[in-house]
Formats: C-alpha cells, sequence, structure tokens
C-alpha cells in the first residue's frame, strides 16, 4: 500500500553519513556516527505495530496506541525523511474501519509529502485494510489474497510482501503463489540492492522461512530483511543477510524492550539505522547500527 505525495517535490538535501566502516554490525553512539558525505543516501522512517483503535483513548499495556503514533508523526515530520514504510499490525486485535480512518488522519502530515509504503500484519483486516487505503477490497495484484507493492528509495529497491495468514492469530506465511511472484521478480529484476518487507518474524511465526531463503539466499541483490511482529528492537543475521526485527510503535510486550520507530540511512552499500524511543524501555534511544550489505 503507498499514498502518492499529493504534490511532486524536489529531493531534500541527502543527509550526511559515512560508511567506510568496517563490514559487519556495529552499535555506534550518535556523536560517534559516520558523518563524510555520501552522494547516493537516502533517509526513511521505519516503523511497525501501530496497533491504533477505533477509540483514540484505547490503552493497552498502559499504552495511548493513537497519542504514541502522533508523537512518531510529529517527530518524523519535524525532519521530514524522504518517505516512510509501516510493516504491518497497524490496527488493534482484528482491524477494524474506524481505526484505519485514524491511522489515515494520523499518517496524513505524513503522506501529503512523502510516499508511505504500508503493509498488512496478523492484526490487520485485509479487506477493510484495503478499502481505507484503496477504495476497493481488491489487492490489485494477480495473486489473490495478497497484497504487494515495490517502490525505488533511492539506491535502494524496496518489496513489501504480505505475510497474514489468520486475522488475530501469531502464525504467517508467503505463500507458494507469493513465493513465486518473488523469485521470478528477483530473477528479471536489475542488480539494485534489495530490501524485502513483510510483517512476521521470520525466525518465530513465518512458516515458510526456510522456503523463502531457498529464494533470497542465492540472489545477491537481497541485502535485508525488515519485520515487526515480536514488539522487539533487534537484529541479527542469516546467509548473510540483515534481519532487521523493528521496535512496537504502539506498545512493547516486556519492559526491557523500546516503543518508537528506526530512521534508517541508506546507500547501495549499507546503512546506519538510529532508534528513537517515545516510549518503553529508552535507553537504546540514539543509538546506530551499522550494517554493510553482502556482495
Amino acid at each position: 500500500m503507498s499514498y502518492a505525495p499529493k504534490r511532486h517535490l524536489n529531493r531534500r538535501q541527502l543527509l550526511t553519513m559515512g560508511l567506510a566502516a568496517a563490514g559487519g554490525v556495529v552499535t555506534l553512539q550518535p556523536q560517534q556516527a559516520l558523518s563524510a558525505t555520501s552522494t547516493d543516501l537516502t533517509r526513511w522512517a521505519f516503523l511497525s505495530d501501530t496497533h491504533v483503535a477505533a477509540d483514540p483513548k484505547h490503552r493497552f499495556r498502559g499504552f495511548y496506541t493513537y497519542q504514541n503514533l502522533q508523537k512518531v508523526v510529529d517527530q518524523i515530520g519535524s525532519r521530514m525523511p524522504e518517505g516512510m514504510v509501516i510493516t504491518g499490525d497497524l490496527a488493534r486485535s482484528k482491524g477494524d474501519p474506524d481505526a484505519y480512518e485514524n491511522i489515515k488522519s494520523l499518517l496524513a502530515p505524513i503522506s501529503q509529502e512523502r510516499p508511505v509504503h504500508l503493509a498488512i500484519g496478523n492484526h490487520d483486516n485485509r479487506e477493510d485494510f484495503l478499502r481505507a487505503f484503496t477504495g476497493s477490497p481488491d489487492t490489485g495484484t494477480a495473486i489473490k489474497d495478497k497484497y504487494i507493492t515495490t517502490a525505488m528509495a533511492g539506491p535502494i529497491r524496496m518489496v513489501l510482501l504480505d505475510t497474514l495468514l489468520y486475522v488475530n492469530m501469531f502464525p504467517g506465511m508467503l505463500g507458494k503463489l507469493q513465493r513465486i511472484w518473488l523469485e521470478t521478480y528477483l530473477r528479471m529484476s536489475d542488480n539494485t540492492p534489495t530490501i524485502l518487507f513483510f510483517h512476521h518474524t521470520p525466525r518465530a511465526d513465518l512458516l515458510d522461512m526456510r522456503r523463502l531463503f531457498d529464494i533470497i539466499s542465492p540472489a545477491r541483490k537481497v541485502k535485508a530483511l525488515v519485520f515487526g511482529h515480536s514488539h522487539k528492537y533487534e537484529f541479527s543475521e542469516l546467509d548473510g543477510i540483515h534481519l532487521i526485527n523493528l521496535p512496537a510503535t504502539g506498545y512493547n510486550f516486556t519492559g526491557s524492550q523500546p516503543v518508537g520507530w528506526v530512521e534508517a540511512r541508506m546507500t547501495a552499500h549499507a546503512g546506519e539505522f538510529i532508534l528513537h524511543a517515545v516510549g518503553g524501555n529508552q535507553r537504546q534511544h540514539g543509538t546506530v547500527r551499522f550494517l554493510q550489505w553482502r556482495t
């Protein structure tokens, strides 16, 4: 799902970021962030698990999810990135038309200026989601009951996949037809560095994770997977592909986890990911993770 900006805007002056550190994953404090200018830098906001309810005053686990997203949008809007991605579970529980209207309203300051790409999670109702954001329950893709979006983000290609299997149940799945589509798409596309986005945590609740890696491990253009679902901020790696587990924007499951969003600064060779915590455990707020893409 993506919003088209209402008017064409010139690309912002690229923020400075150095990408000369050694490979692997490095944790940097903000004052240590590399500062060499990179001409192919793109800067995006990554969110997951906003869990906005129909009632703006809804409170869960001590968090007001509507207000959390409002606060995050204000932060992002104060230093507008080139776009935003939310990796599913936009709504609470089983999804609700009024919840999606709330989300549209909250995201308006961003979506009126920049592209906003949305994926579907296990707490989203696909038909209500599509009606709210496209005006039709049709996914608009050749694959039944799966919504897929692709977009360019400067030097990066982004592919948003649909892992919703059952509403309000934890497991997710790409499914055979979507895997075939992905394999074909990757084979036919050029070598632009590619990041895949979806909702479910690969090693925990994505039932066809191994079949996914059979496709993407040999496709060297695939550099990272970005997902949510676990309400955990975590980085790992498998077959040289970075696994970026975004924190929840709505609420955490344990007090050790932050609530917030991630600022992604990416080039064709690497990326820096900065945590912006607005609640929960804010100890890691402002920390930067450096990832160098596999070659």
